[in-house]
């Protein structure tokens, strides 16, 4: 059977340069999979679940994360779809690990934002070779993921917050430079956004600056993201606990994190 997409070098370039490329209907083929694990996860959350809206603001905004392993159609996903060797390839790397998959739902109405943030500063992984897939499982034209072309090359990480509170993630913010507005300086960042069909994805290096618009439309916008790692990923610590957190790992730093619970789903033969 043929692929629904095509892997070619100026994805392979543009993810390089951007740390972001569009890659029509990468998940097309298993819409229906994916659909169905999303329907299960929201009908039996996981213990970082978690609904997104203060008091008051409209809608519904539904994450959770790292269910992989108890959702078959994620695994199914994961372990037999053509992801694996997509990453590789973007990532140009020999090997590829799982980190983690990522569940977003916004309800028609839900206007709230998803703020802008960095992947990688919440993580215990470091390493140029990352690649995190967002794919819609409905169209969307405003609701889409947004990111900020060649942040992954920024000098300083942006600094992590919790989306509700909007409290920093760790007490030391020396390190880390404030959250920018990138649309108040359109001049400075450069925004890629595209409209979407289910089953497309938007690959993205883990430290690209990126965010989402509020979803004001009619429609649900079900999103399924699916963190990998290459060969150059390694545990490292962080000023405090992680998100995920993944207690007990038993990992230090400079270490290939442990295949036992991010297993190996591609290696170059």
């Amino acid at each position: 059977m043929p692929k629904s997409f095509q892997i070619n070098q100026s994805h392979i370039d543009s993810f390089a340069t951007d740390g972001v490329v569009l890659i029509k209907g990468l998940f097309r083929d298993r819409l229906e999979t994916i659909r169905a694990g999303i329907e299960r996860n929201m009908a039996e959350p996981g213990p970082y679940a978690a609904e997104n809206l203060k008091p008051g603001e409209p809608g519904r905004f539904f994450d959770d994360y790292c269910n992989w392993q108890r959702i078959p159609e994620f695994e199914d996903v994961i372990r037999h779809s053509d992801v694996g060797e997509v990453a590789a390839r973007i990532m140009s790397s020999r090997r590829v690990q799982v980190f983690h998959d990522h569940v977003l739902v916004k309800e028609p109405g839900t206007s709230k934002s998803t703020p802008w943030h960095q992947d990688s500063p919440y993580y215990f992984v470091e390493g140029e070779q990352t690649v995190s897939f967002w794919s819609p499982m409905d169209p969307v034209k405003e609701a889409t993921v947004r990111c900020v072309a060649g942040s992954h090359r920024w000098d300083k990480p942006v600094l992590p917050t919790r989306w509700l509170s909007e409290s920093n993630f760790y007490p030391d913010t020396d390190s880390y430079m404030p959250v920018p507005d990138p649309d108040s300086d359109p001049e400075t960042y450069r925004i890629l956004e595209w409209e979407m069909e289910p089953g497309d994805a938007v690959a993205f290096n883990f430290k690209i600056l990126h965010g989402a618009r509020g979803n004001n439309s009619d429609r649900r916008r079900r999103a399924f993201s699916l963190r990998l790692i290459g060969d150059d990923a390694r545990y490292v610590t962080r000023p405090g606990p992680t998100s995920p957190p993944f207690p007990g790992h038993g990992m230090t730093d400079g270490q290939v994190l442990r295949d036992d619970w991010f297993p190996f789903i591609y290696t170059d033969s």
